[in-house]
C-alpha cells in the first residue's frame, strides 16, 4: 500500500516592494508547481500550496496559503512544514529586497537613482527534518549550478531546466527537465507537458520515502 505523504508546495514569484505600488519581481506564472500540488493530490497525498502573487485556481483537494513577499512565503512554509513531510520548492523565491519600502507612491523627482538591497531568507536552505527537493531554474551552467545547489543545500534531488529553452521556460504549459542527485546522477526527461513533469516529481518522491 503506498504510504500517503504530506507535501508541502511554494510556486508563483514573490513581490519585493519599493513603495505601494512599484516593486521587484520575476516572470513566474506558478504553473510549475500548481501542477506538482495537483499531481500530489490526484495520487492521493495532503498538499498544502503556499503560492505567490498568480492567476491560478487551485487544484481540487490542495489547502492554499496566498503570500506576497518572501518573508511571508518563509513564515507560511515554516508554519506549513512538518517532521517527514516532502518540501517541493518550485517558487522563484527573490533573492533580496529593497531595504527600504515607501510608505506612499514616490514621485519621479523623489526617486533615487540607486536601491539599497538587502538578502532574503534561503527558504529551501533554511527547512529542516523534511525531504527536500528544489529547483534549479537556470540560463548557463544549468547542471554544474543544479549539482553546486543540491549538495549546499541538502536536498534529496534538484530539479534543473534552461529558462531559455523554447518550451521549457517561465510561462510555458510545457517543460525539459534534468533530475539530479546529490550522488552526482542525472536522469535526463524529454520534452512534456508541465503536469506531466508533475507526475514524474511525484512518483520520485515516493520512491524517496519508501
Amino acid at each position: 500500500m503506498k504510504k500517503r505523504l504530506h507535501f508541502v508546495i511554494t510556486a508563483g514569484p514573490t513581490r519585493e516592494f519599493i513603495d505601494p505600488v512599484r516593486f521587484l519581481s520575476n516572470p513566474s506564472t506558478g504553473k510549475m508547481g500548481f501542477a506538482v500540488a495537483c499531481a500530489a493530490a490526484r495520487s492521493g497525498h495532503d498538499v498544502t500550496l503556499v503560492a505567490g502573487p498568480v492567476a491560478l485556481k487551485t487544484p481540487r483537494g490542495v489547502k492554499r496559503v496566498d503570500v506576497v513577499s518572501a518573508r511571508e512565503m518563509f513564515a507560511a512554509v515554516m508554519e506549513a512544514v512538518t517532521p517527514g513531510c516532502v518540501f517541493v520548492a518550485t517558487a522563484a523565491v527573490a533573492d533580496w529586497r529593497p531595504a527600504e519600502c515607501a510608505g506612499k507612491k514616490l514621485k519621479k523627482t523623489e526617486m533615487s537613482d540607486v536601491i539599497k538591497l538587502v538578502r532574503n531568507p534561503d527558504i529551501l536552505k533554511s527547512v529542516g527534518g523534511c525531504v527536500k527537493i528544489g529547483f534549479a531554474a537556470e540560463t548557463n551552467d544549468v547542471l554544474k549550478e543544479a549539482s553546486r545547489k543540491c549538495r549546499e543545500k541538502s536536498l534529496a534531488m534538484i530539479v534543473a531546466n534552461d529558462v531559455t529553452e523554447k518550451g521549457a521556460g517561465f510561462g510555458s504549459d510545457t517543460n525539459r527537465v534534468v533530475f539530479v542527485y546529490p550522488d552526482g546522477r542525472k536522469e535526463p526527461l524529454k520534452k512534456m507537458s508541465k503536469l506531466a513533469v508533475a507526475g514524474r516529481i511525484v512518483r520520485e518522491c515516493e520512491n524517496i520515502c519508501s
